[in-house]
């Protein structure tokens, strides 16, 4: 069977690669990158005048995590958001931007270790890209947040004028998990079409991303079930350490997706015998 072939092989690699070790780096880059990406995007939205936007963002951020990892983590993040100042052009904002780029760059390495890929781009280069991301990354949470703000007001409104349509509430609900799995996805093909170096077409990337989706939503279901039951074990072994370390396990497991991911792409390559270079004159040689 070619998808188990491809499996097994992405994940002779992904350990070869060091993967485990590269996921720990991911997650740890995530955890501390989450802080001042929100920070400063309260900052921006203060900047176009919808400060209260930015809760919303925080919100939307957690909704597809189990309750158990995203609650207490949410209430220091929204501690930390209100307490922010709102001017854009600060020296904090500024800070809080840069730090947030180390996430992307950490996503960055992973990639370009799935494909077998060197970076031959300089670094200020990749970090200006990596500022791009944020921006792009904030604008669209401050859209969404916008989006679920007016959400309930049009879908009154509607009400209203057409009663009938409240018998569609689950599949207003539905659309709305659908919406948010598609907004996944996209910000998936971003990352594996552009931050690596090299070019990759949607066919060479496709496979790893289904891969990615599919792995982190079982695992993330089975983690909300296993912390019903298992969250006072962390509770006793890390004491006021816990919600950090639960959310850690939660983002180590969802890096391990996300790369072996990238290494699916890459043996699926490999057995059509495709090579992805990281620039033109590395082909030319």
């Amino acid at each position: 069977m070619v998808f188990l072939k491809i499996a097994l092989d992405a994940f002779d690699r992904f350990s070869e690669d060091d993967g485990w070790a590269i996921a720990s780096h991911v997650a740890l880059s995530a955890i501390m990158s989450l802080f001042p990406f929100l920070i400063f995007v309260t900052a921006l939205a203060g900047f176009i005048g919808t400060g209260n936007l930015a809760k919303e963002a925080t919100t939307l951020i957690f909704e597809a995590w189990p309750e158990a990892v995203a609650r207490p983590i949410a209430k220091e993040i929204e501690a930390v958001v209100a307490t922010s100042g709102t001017g854009l052009l600060t020296v904090g904002a500024a800070l809080a931007l840069y730090f947030s780029t180390n996430g992307i760059e950490a996503l960055r390495i992973a990639l370009n270790r799935a494909y077998g890929l060197k970076e031959t781009r300089r670094w200020w280069i990749t970090r200006l890209e990596s500022v791009v991301f944020v921006f792009l990354a904030a604008a669209g949470l401050l859209a969404l947040g916008f989006l679920v703000v007016l959400a309930p007001v049009i879908w009154d409104a509607a009400l209203h004028a057409a009663p009938w349509i409240e018998a569609y509430a689950v599949s207003v609900t539905v659309a709305r998990f659908g919406l948010a799995t598609g907004l996944v996805v996209a910000a998936l093909l971003v990352l594996h079409l552009k931050l690596p170096c090299g070019r990759r077409s949607l066919s060479d990337v496709w496979p790893g991303i289904a891969v990615t989706v599919l792995l982190s939503l079982g695992y993330a279901v089975g983690f909300g079930w296993y912390l019903r039951g298992a969250a006072q074990t962390y509770v006793k072994t890390y004491a006021g350490l816990s919600s950090v370390m639960i959310a850690m396990v939660f983002l180590y497991a969802i890096s391990a997706t996300f790369i072996f991911g990238g290494e699916f792409n890459a043996a699926a390559l490999r057995l059509r015998r495709r090579d992805v270079p990281c620039s033109p004159e590395i082909a030319a040689e």
